[in-house]
């Protein structure tokens, strides 16, 4: 409102004023037009982040599943057995 405030109305005609308000509209349509292109902009922006976002997790997640199926060295396999049992060996207990 600050321009309508600014301009000088009482000099003008009719088919001024008629003009001035026309020109006024065609600058309100476009500055709304552009406002609604933003928001659409920052829409897409929004959806491709998600969209990277769940690319990279699922990613992190296939390396960890892949890391956990490779295959391990022997060491690993026989630290990973369990324990015999424990033999016990009955003698006098001295005292």
């Amino acid at each position: 409102m600050s321009l309508v405030n600014d301009l000088s109305l009482k000099g003008l005609s009719t088919n001024s004023k008629r003009a001035l308000i026309k020109e006024l509209k065609e600058a309100v349509r476009l500055e709304m037009a552009f406002q609604r292109d933003l928001k659409v902009a920052a829409k897409v922006l929004k959806a491709q982040n998600a969209q990277l976002r769940k690319e990279v997790a699922i990613a992190k997640a296939r390396a960890k599943l892949e890391k956990l199926l490779a295959p391990v060295g022997s060491k690993a396999i026989k630290a990973n057995r369990k324990p015999s049992k424990a033999v016990v060996v009955s003698g006098t207990a001295q005292v």
